[in-house]
């Protein structure tokens, strides 16, 4: 809570953004889109999905 109310507003704003930009990156406009298909999983991964 740095800034009280503005800090929150403002860490928000920058998580927006930063989500709009990787979604536009994956060619993405709805999060209704999104699936792990779009995931570089690395190729030895065994960690669980759900």
């Amino acid at each position: 809570g740095a800034m009280g109310e503005a800090g929150v507003t403002r860490a928000l704003e920058v998580i927006h953004k930063e989500l709009d930009t990787s979604m536009a990156f994956c060619g993405h406009r709805n999060l209704n889109d999104v699936t792990r298909d779009i995931l570089r999983v690395p190729k030895h991964f065994s960690g669980d999905w759900s």
